[in-house]
């Protein structure tokens, strides 16, 4: 059996379909792809451009807005964040610097300065890419460095349930998505680092930072 990337404990298998097999963790419940069926990046950047995420699509904005409009009313008027994975547009950083908030910008693939994962943030934004990425342990350990103390991390990403929604779930169809979080994984996460977990919406989390670290 494999480990959990997030976790590292054992899992067991959960469900397979013509595409591929999941497992889920018996520890954290995070449901995982695993590693012989990750693309590589070349192909999941070619995936990627498929993608036409730009400011002028006001439907993306309002996506956005899911996560971007509830955190603005947690922040103090000097904030600055980081959208990491903002992907081509970088559009939610334009649509905060509206609101008169400063967020820098990363992606792997179309905004690699890596000088932005240098700094911390008093805030960090994930929307529709934690299920992407594969060291999700190595991935919360970046998260807690890039946040002040008081710091809030804001994550949009459809959660699993049960294996009766997993079946028929249209979210696992993508072949880019390798990691699924349910919510029991995201109080997990909470008591292992500390933070103070707060449910938004139905796909849409906020972790907050003690003051005193």
């Amino acid at each position: 059996m494999s480990c959990c990337p997030l976790c590292h404990h054992q899992t067991i298998a959960f469900h397979q379909d013509k595409y591929r097999p999941y497992v889920r963790c018996s520890q954290c419940l995070l449901v995982s792809v695993p590693a012989a069926f990750y693309w590589d990046e070349t192909a999941e950047k070619a995936h990627y451009d498929c993608h036409h995420n730009d400011f002028a699509d006001a439907g993306y904005q309002h996506f956005l807005s899911r996560t971007l409009t509830p955190l603005l009313t947690r922040l103090a008027p000097n904030a600055s964040g980081l959208d990491f994975g903002c992907g081509e547009g970088a559009v939610l950083s334009q649509m905060a610097a509206k609101q008169g908030i400063s967020v820098a910008n990363y992606d792997l693939f179309y905004h690699p300065d890596t000088q932005v994962l240098s700094q911390q943030y008093d805030f960090v934004c994930l929307t529709e890419v934690i299920e992407h990425i594969a060291n999700a342990k190595q991935l919360i350990e970046l998260l807690s460095q890039l946040l002040l103390p008081g710091g809030i991390l804001a994550i949009m990403t459809k959660r699993v349930s049960n294996l009766e929604g997993f079946i028929n779930w249209h979210y696992k169809i993508d072949p880019t998505h390798i990691n699924f979080y349910a919510i029991e994984t995201f109080e997990w996460l909470a008591l292992q680092q500390g933070w103070q977990l707060e449910v938004i919406g139905s796909d849409v989390v906020f972790f907050h930072v003690p003051v005193l670290r």
